[in-house]
Parts: C-alpha cells; structure tokens; sequence
C-alpha cells in the first residue's frame, strides 16, 4: 500500500485537479473492483507495438505502474490515448483516468485519458520519489555489507582487485539496476543483489570445504559489476549500446582483467577468476560464454540464480493482489506462484 500509507494530499490533489474521478494509487488499482472509474498517478515502465493474432490489427502493450507494482494495459488504434502513448517515454511519469478491467483473466484497464505532467509538477508533489522504483534495503547497511565482504578475502592482491573495481566503478555500480524487469530491477538494485548473492554464499561455503572461498566471494561480488555499462541511467533503465553488443558478462570480464593486471593478481587466480565471470549465465542460451568448469564458478552460477529467482518470487508475493491465490504467470519463473500466507496452528 504504497501511496496509501504516506502523506498523498498533494499527489490527490494534482490528480483531482487533472480528472475529476475517484484517486486510487497504481498499487491498489488491481484490488479494486472490476469496472470502478479511476484516477492514478504512474510512471510509463515499457511501450511495445503489437499486431493483435484476432485480427491482425495493431495495438500498443503499455506497462505502467509504481515501485511497487506495474500492470499491462492494451491501447488498440481507435483508443483516444493511443497517439499519446505511441510517442510516450519510458520514465515519463503521468495521470491516467480510466476504467478497471480484466482481459483474458488478467488485470488490464482500459485507460481513457492521459497526461504528462511537468517537472514542476512532479517536484511538488514528490511523485518521482514515490513512484520510481528503489530497493528498500538501506544504502548504508548494503555499503557496509559488502566492505564487510570484500574485507573477508584473506589473499592480498585478490582482495586489492576486488576493492579497486568497486572503488572504480563508485556510485554507478550503487545505483544501477541489476535488470530491466526480471530481477532486482530498480534503483540500487545491483548492489542489493550483489550483497545478496555475498551473503546466501557465505552461510552456504562452509558445506563444500573444497570451493576455495576467497575466490568464490571475489566472484560472487564481481559477477554483474559489467551491468554498470549494460544498463542506461534512466530512471526506467534500457540496454545501452554496449550491453547489445556485448553483455555485462564480456564487459565484467574486461574491467576485471584490467584491474587485476594492475594489481598484480597471479596467473592461475586470474584465469579462474575471468572464468567465473565468463560462465556464471551457467548455459550459452542464457548468456554464458562458457560453462562453469571449477567449483568456484559452479557455485557462484547457482548461487547467482538462487537470489534471482527469489527475487522474482519476492516481487510476485509484494505485487499480486490480496484476493488473489496465485500470482500470474512470471516468463522468468516459468510459473505461477502461490501468495498466500503459511497457515500455523
């Protein structure tokens, strides 16, 4: 309950100002009653053209929500906001009036009306704050954690590396997302995921005495830092021009190589080091260069897509609505997952 639970006179107060209907945050939208007019602040997410297979005319997917929750709405050509958002921006943060619906058992409104609003707007009523997405771990505790890390790898020159490429790399490797949508996909979402990663690794270490730890947790740490690059700085991130060409996992590669050459890592921790970084997508047709073929990066590879898939998990259980039993079904997933809550006598 997002908005619901902060201070919105101002946000209520644009809405109302704009459309005349009931105000009810993005959040609380797939809640509400099939059919109820509605009035909400949202920030446009994604726009994708689409040829409907019924008739093979045109429609626009448009994903839209708020740091808590996004929902797809389908605008066919006859729709009076279909220019609008034919030309609308990822990031663009809006007012929509509409009707709530669902379209093939899922929740789908149909938006009348639309409009952007100005900077000024935006900054008085503190919408970009409320409504872009952000981790809700505090920047302070994920810093300390992962120093806290990085501090635990016993070998010098391996430790050295590790801190020069995130001492690199600065306040972009904090605020960078770790996705566009999958996992993780928001504002310090790489750093939490990254810190996330460090952790589940460390509890579960000391089960395999034969994965070398210094080498596991410099891997763990550095297996994403290549998505500073991949992802744009908008406040809705999109793939820059490196990370098409080349992917996080290449562009990883390179800056730790760099780095490590300068620190004067040895020869065999370097290699095995790059491997882990080059293999840790596990299977070429989800990215990977190679496959893991140490135990170090083995590990990293499960581990990494633990806390990915538990983060997917995680966002399903904080935006399916209450009165639903199973969430939609997530691409990344491959399921649906039940919401609610462990019953104990």
């Amino acid at each position: 309950m997002l908005l619901s639970t902060l201070n919105i006179e101002k946000y209520e107060l644009l809405t109302r100002k704009i459309f005349m209907h009931d105000v009810i945050p993005a959040v609380d939208l797939k809640s509400a009653p099939s059919g109820s007019r509605f009035s909400t602040a949202t920030m446009i997410f994604g726009v994708e053209c689409k040829t409907s297979t019924k008739n093979n005319s045109e429609y626009l997917d448009v994903r839209v929500g708020d740091k808590t929750s996004t929902f797809s709405c389908k605008i066919f050509g006859n729709s009076p906001v279909y220019n609008f958002f034919k030309t609308a921006k990822q990031g663009s943060i809006i007012i929509i009036e509409g009707i709530t619906k669902q379209f093939n058992g899922i929740f789908s409104p149909d938006i009348s009306a639309a409009k952007e609003l100005s900077a000024k707007e935006i900054s008085e009523s503190n919408l970009e704050q409320l409504l872009a997405p952000c981790a809700e771990e505090s920047l302070p505790n994920l810093r300390s954690a992962l120093r806290e890390a990085i501090n635990s790898i016993t070998d010098a020159a391996l430790r050295e590396t590790v801190c020069a490429v995130i001492d690199e790399l600065g306040d972009c490797f904090e605020n960078k997302t770790a996705a566009i949508s999958m996992h993780h996909a928001y504002k310090h979402g790489l750093l939490e995921h990254t810190v996330h990663t460090v952790k589940a690794g460390q509890v579960l270490l000391p089960l395999y005495p034969f994965v070398d730890h210094d080498l596991a947790v410099a891997g763990l740490i550095l297996h994403d830092v290549g998505k500073v690059f991949e992802y744009s700085d908008d406040i809705v991130a999109q793939r820059t021009k490196a990370g098409i060409l080349q992917g996080h996992l290449l562009i990883g590669y390179k800056i730790v190589r760099r780095v490590a050459l300068q620190k004067k890592l040895n020869e065999d921790l370097l290699e095995r080091l790059e491997h882990i970084l080059l293999s840790h997508h596990d299977l070429p047709e989800y990215g990977a260069v190679v496959r893991p073929a140490t135990p170090e990066a083995f590990f990293v590879a499960m581990v990494d897509n633990l806390d990915a898939k538990m983060g997917m998990v995680e966002q399903l259980l904080k935006t399916t609505p209450i009165v639903n039993v199973f969430s939609d079904k997530h691409f990344g997933l491959d399921s649906r997952i039940l919401v609610e809550k462990v019953i104990h006598e």
